[in-house]
């Protein structure tokens, strides 16, 4: 029954018996309840509580205003009883639909926001550091146990610590072989240094003897890209100078290292070899990882493969650096290893581009 049937039927009740009179309440009463059921009323839950109860227009009022004023006086206590029931029965229900209505917002909020155990959570690929930072932290790590401290320099250098300063004189032959890129626009010339060794000095130049420092960073040269060159590469150097150093502390710290890195059975040989800013020098090669010194592929069927140059600090050095270093009382030694090139081959990994292509694939294979 709508609001407007009612009104139609209150203008009757005048001439209505007792039992028209509890046929209408009864009407009245089914509609309500028949509307309140209904799953339209949450939607619009304002609306249908003032169609009902408001001040004006609501029936509830519109029944005190009519059916009370219209009805005989022999009815009006009969009337006014049975509105009383209506009344009482619409608040009640009402309220109980209120809180139906709000129970459920609240219970789908939560339903919302609730996390479903029951449910496969997303997975998230877990990433792992990269296979050169790996080597770098294991050939600190590997340094840092005997005592070498680590420290680091700008990658941007002048020509004087690049070159001069390591006894690489300019137009000496030894540049042939570290041609790289030049700054232009700065005051002084500048360039991307060629190696870490330019550390080494500004070490000295800081610290009074003794010194143990290694030196990781990236470096530049202008070679052109293959399998195993690139123009700029990882490389860690080191330096030891002290008072008593001697050719047998240099040989003894290789060896350490070398078994550290490759294994136990790693064994090692030293080769003469030339280095502007070391004498004497010397090639450290170590047996073959792969098949331990039988000969395979990788090691060109020789059992050794070549790790790095090394040797005793030249003692022209010790003339640019000053600073309490004096050639006749101290000694020391120094060497410098490509940090991919040891990588590439502790990993088996053929091509050095792969480590810097960034492909997950690869990436993933050392976690």
């Amino acid at each position: 029954m709508t609001v407007d049937t009612t009104t139609q039927t209150l203008a009757q009740l005048g001439a209505a018996t007792l039992d028209q009179v509890e046929s209408r309440f009864t009407e009245i009463r089914a509609s309500f309840d028949a509307e309140i059921s209904r799953d339209s009323v949450s939607g619009d839950w304002v609306a249908f509580v003032a169609q009902w109860t408001g001040r004006k227009s609501g029936v509830l009022t519109r029944i005190a205003d009519n059916w009370l004023k219209s009805a005989a006086p022999e009815l009006k206590k009969v009337v006014g009883l049975e509105f009383q029931k209506l009344k009482a029965h619409v608040e009640s229900s009402l309220e109980s639909k209120r809180k139906e209505i709000e129970s459920a917002a609240e219970h789908g909020a939560a339903a919302r926001d609730r996390v479903d155990l029951s449910l496969p959570g997303a997975e998230r690929a877990i990433g792992t550091r990269h296979l050169i930072r790996q080597t770098y932290e294991e050939l600190t790590r590997i340094f840092l146990s005997i005592g070498f401290s680590v420290v680091e320099g700008p990658e941007i250098e002048t020509p004087y610590y690049n070159f001069e300063a390591l006894n690489i004189p300019e137009h000496h032959p030894a540049r042939d072989n570290m041609d790289t890129f030049y700054i232009e626009g700065a005051r002084e010339p500048h360039l991307l240094r060629t190696h870490t060794s330019p550390m080494q000095i500004r070490t000295m130049e800081k610290q009074p003897p003794p010194v143990r420092i290694v030196v990781p960073g990236k470096v530049y040269r202008r070679d052109n890209p293959d399998a195993t060159h690139g123009y700029m590469f990882h490389q860690i150097e080191g330096l030891a100078v002290d008072t008593d150093i001697t050719f047998r502390d240099f040989k003894g710290t290789v060896e350490y290292f070398v078994r550290e890195f490759l294994g136990p059975k790693a064994r090692t040989r030293l080769r003469p070899s030339y280095f502007p800013f070391t004498e004497p020098s010397a090639e450290v090669d170590a047996s073959c990882h792969v098949c331990g010194g039988s000969g395979c592929r990788i090691c060109k069927f020789s059992g050794w493969i070549e790790l790095f140059g090394a040797g005793m600090v030249d003692p022209a050095v010790y003339g640019f650096v000053k600073n309490g270093y004096d050639a006749e009382k101290h000694s020391g030694f120094a060497f410098g290893m490509g940090i991919d090139r040891l990588a590439m081959m502790k990993y088996g990994v053929t091509e050095l581009p792969l480590l810097f292509q960034n492909d997950v694939r690869f990436l993933r294979q050392f976690p």
